[in-house]
């Protein structure tokens, strides 16, 4: 009768295949020995300078590279799932969508709702990462590997790396004959490959300098190799050895391509000049970014395809206010960096052209991290997830 009475459990099935009993659902707590035998820490936390961003393709902010430190210490990969909010970020670790939160949550809020406030925080603040309040073999592991000075040192070493003296180069003069008009021993390179780009050589030869100096064998800690700074999955997305990176011509060929290729996603901007623009913002700060600035420049009432109006969203989307904006779909940029990159090389080509300079891109902003005051907007949504052990 026992048997009769029972219901039979029909499998979970999933596009893999058959989830086998283990299966973790949410609600459920990874412990440390789980996370270690999936391979893969899933934190949440939320856009910005101080937690998490992308930059060129490699996560940055002073909360995921603690996370991604502590990741390392237990031998796993770190997944960053960003949230919209603090309420969002409680709401999904209570469901069992992610092990911890590697944000700074003020402890009182987390009381409130049953988590336990450890890892790495501020004791003057009163805020401290999160985890679930039946994860405390996680709470202990996070609590004894923190110490109070890996903030601070997680800081410097982040503005190391993002700092001129984390790339590894030899500085060579803009001009090798400037009087023979010679910019450098590669100009037979740039004439060879610019028509692949559909750019003038010489305004591939003022990304260069910018990006190598000329040095062939300049390397950044992000792993950019090259004359043209070649990013190792962009090297192999264009089939571009990682052996042959530092081979002068099959650099300038690759981010020929490479430019070629980001110029067709601008093919909508009707001036070649304007679109040279968008794709060398693209070139240095990610195609993403500039999609997000062109979204607040329209919904704005601003030209998505002129460069001026574009530049100053982009420098917007360093404040909260727009990079939390429901059109931005990619969060923080540093963008002050990206509209330096572009002056500079306009700045630079127009030397090399013997014409006139036609000033910054954003009128009253000269460089430098400072911006222009913005106004107030709302935040975006993000997706959510759940995992299975399969």
């Amino acid at each position: 009768m026992l048997s009769c009475a029972e219901k039979k459990k029909e499998p979970l099935v999933t596009p893999w295949g058959e989830v086998q009993t283990d299966t973790i659902l949410p609600n459920d707590n990874f412990t440390v020995s789980d996370i270690v035998g999936n391979g893969e820490l899933i934190a949440l936390t939320l856009t910005g300078p101080e937690t998490y961003y992308d930059y060129r393709g490699r996560g940055m902010g002073a909360q995921y590279l603690l996370c991604e430190k502590f990741a390392q210490k237990l031998g796993v990969s770190l997944r960053v799932e960003v949230c919209k909010d603090t309420a969002e970020m409680v709401k999904r670790l209570l469901a069992g969508d992610a092990d911890l939160i590697a944000f700074p949550l003020p402890k009182k809020l987390a009381q409130k709702n049953r988590l336990i406030a450890c890892g790495a925080g501020v004791d003057s603040l009163g805020v401290q990462w999160a985890v679930d309040t039946g994860n405390k073999e996680l709470a202990d592991s996070l609590n004894s590997w923190y110490k109070p000075n890996m903030l601070a040192d997680i800081k410097k070493e982040e503005s190391y790396l993002l700092s001129s003296k984390s790339v590894k180069r030899h500085v060579y003069a803009p001009f090798l004959n400037r009087a023979g008009g010679v910019i450098s021993h590669y100009d037979p390179l740039f004439k060879k490959y610019a028509p692949v780009a559909r750019w003038d050589w010489r305004l591939m030869a003022a990304q260069c300098y910018q990006e190598s100096c000329f040095d062939p064998q300049a390397r950044s800690w992000a792993g950019a190799r090259g004359l043209m700074q070649i990013m190792p999955g962009t090297a192999s997305h264009l089939g571009l050895a990682m052996s042959d990176i530092h081979d002068p011509e099959k650099n300038i060929s690759a981010a020929a391509r490479y430019i070629s290729e980001l110029n067709g996603y601008f093919r909508n901007i009707p001036s070649a000049a304007e679109r040279q623009l968008f794709v060398l913002a693209s070139y240095n700060g990610g195609y993403f970014h500039v999609q997000d600035a062109m979204a607040l420049a329209r919904k704005n009432g601003k030209s998505p395809h002129r460069w001026r109006d574009v530049a100053y969203y982009i420098l917007a989307l360093e404040q909260p206010q727009y990079y939390n904006d429901p059109v931005v779909k990619h969060g923080y940029m540093r963008g002050s960096e990206t509209v330096d990159y572009v002056d500079r090389i306009r700045q630079r080509y127009a030397q090399y052209r013997g014409v006139p300079y036609g000033g910054a891109s954003v009128k009253g902003w000269s460089g430098g991290s400072s911006t222009p005051s913005f106004s107030p907007m709302t935040p975006r949504k993000a997706k959510k997830r759940h995992r299975f052990h399969i």
